[in-house]
């Protein structure tokens, strides 16, 4: 086994395209796609069923404000008009046979992500159905957390910010810094969300890295691919002119198809690099020899 620096950056990118290939990564992500589309809608009602319960102002607004600026206009308005629809009539208590389905339902797409990311690593789930899907559902969970406790942290940061203008007034340095302390927050989010996938998902077994090279090629190309689709969508292909009321959903897929695809890359890529470091798993094994 080759430490990393024997390796060469070259074999490194031909093993990791020749992995891409053989895993049918841009098939896995399209079938990512279709189960994330479904997952979407009773997650997000699964999160904001939650948030009444806080004592946090507003929140439910800043996670609509974070839709809107992440995804294209037409997908962000599907999502706040049809989740917000129902949330606003949903009755009953928290944990209500109504809310534990709509629970069980959003982890559909996190059990999709599992199994996508066993083929990666080219092994089988020998996890029973119940653990698997008790996995799906726990990190279902954690990710609602994860959302919740961020954005808590950047409207928390908003009321602090106020507070501080109160004292020493607005000016344009204190702006600026809590308008990178709310992206860091949300990075830190993005980053521990990939570890934890990354770490769960698979049927292997591996330390748990918060920072990972998948994970930080995630994050980044999902950021810079979710800017970049938004502007070509919004500027050079009018989906709802062409195919109607059903190009919102349309739009929402395309996101996530690219969103499944910077997921799956992230995951060949630490495969291929642990394949060569110091101690790693080869393909097909579940821990290290």
């Amino acid at each position: 086994m080759k430490s990393m620096t024997q390796l060469s950056w070259m074999q490194v990118l031909k093993d990791l395209n020749q992995q891409i290939s053989d895993d049918n990564v841009y098939n896995g992500a399209a079938a990512l796609a279709y189960y994330l589309t479904l997952a979407i809608f009773p997650a997000l009602i699964a999160v904001l069923s939650l948030l009444p319960y806080l004592p946090i102002p507003n929140l439910d607004q800043a996670i609509m404000d974070l839709l809107q600026q992440a995804l294209p206009q037409e997908a962000a308005a599907l999502l706040e008009d049809t989740v917000g629809s129902i949330v606003s009539e949903r009755q009953g208590g928290l944990l209500s046979f109504g809310f534990l389905a709509t629970l069980w339902a959003a982890s559909t797409g996190m059990y999709a992500v599992m199994q996508q990311l066993n083929i990666t690593y080219n092994v089988k789930d020998a996890r029973s159905f119940i653990k698997a899907r008790a996995t799906a559902l726990l990190l279902t969970l954690l990710f609602a957390v994860l959302v919740i406790g961020a954005f808590a942290l950047i409207v928390m940061g908003g009321v602090v910010q106020n507070w501080i203008a109160e004292f020493v007034g607005r000016n344009q340095i204190l702006l600026t810094f809590f308008a990178t302390l709310r992206w860091l927050i949300i990075l830190a989010a993005l980053l521990l969300g990939f570890a934890l996938i990354y770490y769960w998902g698979p049927n292997v077994e591996q330390k748990f890295k918060w920072i990972t090279p998948g994970s930080v090629f995630g994050v980044t190309v999902l950021l810079l691919a979710s800017l970049a689709f938004r502007i070509y969508i919004e500027n050079f292909a009018n989906y709802e002119a062409t195919y109607g009321a059903i190009g919102a959903v349309i739009v929402l897929m395309l996101w996530f198809y690219v969103a499944g695809l910077v997921l799956l890359i992230g995951s060949e890529i630490n495969v291929v690099l642990e394949r060569h470091w110091f101690d790693g798993k080869e393909r097909g094994e579940k821990s290290t020899s």
